[in-house]
């Protein structure tokens, strides 16, 4: 069995004439947090929608706990524990902090994914129960206890963005591809969200891949980095390695990162 819960090779889009991406390798392990960095239009936004479904490669495959999710939907591979958060804020602002993730455990029947720990069959009052127990423990998780009841559409940027990633993980994922979750946040709540997902990977055993165009946050947080140029992959390794590679510093980083 491989020891990879997350496995793409040979990643390969076209779009018309232009490669978006070339023969791209990337490999998770449990508990592991990734790094995905590159330039703009290095093919990172590219390669998140075709781990998550929405676009198929024309080469390549991927494997998720060794099954060949290649053809999959986005559905099916959110159901067998892939999540993801996008550039753009996706929260359902009409609802409240809660019922966002609340709505994320929906698909389970209300379970969240705790009922199947519930003796015998569970009721629709134990699963709803079940539901609000995973809710708070993540917002609390979360640091947004205090935010339940608010509603999503008025948070500010900060704010939103840990509830996105709440509501990512309101059920237990095994793999989390987080698209720019620190963007617009002040430095406090940047520590804040590097110490939750460090929780998420110690002591739920989930796999992150991270993009991030705060190189500082990346470098900090992550043990590997992934450098994408040109839709194909110019460095990997750790992030000391990665950052002193003269390559990556022409490419992406500049002369600030020595």
């Amino acid at each position: 069995m491989s020891d990879f819960v997350l496995e793409a090779s040979g990643i390969g889009v076209r779009f018309g004439g232009v490669q978006a991406l070339a023969g791209v390798d990337v490999r998770l392990r449990a508990g592991e947090i990734c790094g995905l960095i590159g330039p703009n239009g290095a093919g990172k936004t590219t390669l998140f929608d075709v781990l998550s479904g929405i676009r198929r490669p024309d080469e390549g495959r991927i494997l998720l706990d060794g099954t060949d999710i290649t053809r999959r939907s986005p559905v099916w591979r959110a159901r067998h524990g892939m999540r993801r958060t996008f550039q753009r804020q996706q929260l359902f602002g009409q609802l409240t902090v809660a019922d966002n993730l609340l709505v994320a455990q929906e698909w389970r029947g209300g379970g969240g994914g705790l009922a199947a720990d519930l003796v015998g069959a569970p009721t629709r009052r134990t699963r709803e129960a079940a539901r609000r127990t995973r809710a708070a423990e993540v917002l609390s998780t979360c640091g947004l206890d205090g935010l339940t009841e608010s509603y999503a559409g008025g948070l500010p940027v900060g704010q939103a963005r840990m509830v996105e990633l709440a509501r990512a993980v309101a059920d237990p994922p095994r793999v989390l591809l987080l698209d720019e979750p620190a963007s617009g946040m002040a430095a406090d709540e940047r520590r804040h969200l590097a110490s939750v997902i460090r929780r998420l990977a110690d002591d739920e055993g989930c796999a992150v891949l991270l993009v991030e165009h705060n190189v500082a946050f990346v470098m900090e947080l992550c043990a590997r980095v992934v450098v994408l140029d040109l839709g194909s992959v110019l460095a990997e390794g750790g992030a000391a390695d990665v950052r002193a590679d003269p390559a990556v510093r022409d490419a992406y980083l500049g002369t600030s990162a020595q």
